[in-house]
């Protein structure tokens, strides 16, 4: 439990910082398959872990004007429904975007959801036990999922 946003914002922005080292690689290596990290490539990481943060950002915005997320009603139904195949369906949709696509989200979209996350009422999340587990578990301990994921991925695409 934290007891406030800012506490929350502060470890997740140090969980995510390792994950930055994706923009460094290079356009050529960013599609290389790694078997250690369960034959996915920096792309598909990057995708993994970016989709899942929009999910994300999607209930910071609607709880910045409400007290629900129909955003995270939504999630919780489609992942009841389709399980893993939703990550297939993240897998296809990243690896049909450009690289420079691919990298400005993975620039921004972190940003914009701790910064939407500024304006929530801490009532609405941090305070709010079923939204607090929904950004835990997609930003923190999601992050901590795909640790070795992140390793292998680096160092195979290093140069």
């Amino acid at each position: 439990m934290y007891l406030n946003a800012l506490e929350f914002l502060e470890e997740e922005r140090d969980a995510w910082r390792p994950f930055e080292a994706l923009a460094s690689v290079s356009d050529e290596r960013m599609d290389v398959p790694v078997a250690e990290a369960h034959g996915w490539s920096a792309r598909d990481l990057i995708g993994h872990m970016v989709a899942w943060q929009e999910w994300s950002l999607a209930s910071a915005k609607d709880l910045v004007v409400g007290e629900e997320s129909p955003a995270i009603a939504r999630m919780d139904a489609l992942w009841d429904e389709r399980g893993d195949a939703m990550n297939d369906d993240i897998t296809t949709e990243w690896r049909a975007l450009s690289i420079d696509e691919v990298r400005r989200r993975l620039a921004t979209v972190p940003g914009e959801l701790r910064g939407y996350l500024t304006v929530v009422p801490e009532s609405r999340w941090v305070k709010h036990t079923a939204h607090l587990r929904n950004f835990t578990e997609e930003t923190i301990e999601h992050y901590a999922d795909h640790a070795r994921d992140l390793e292998a991925i680096l160092a195979a695409t290093a140069e």
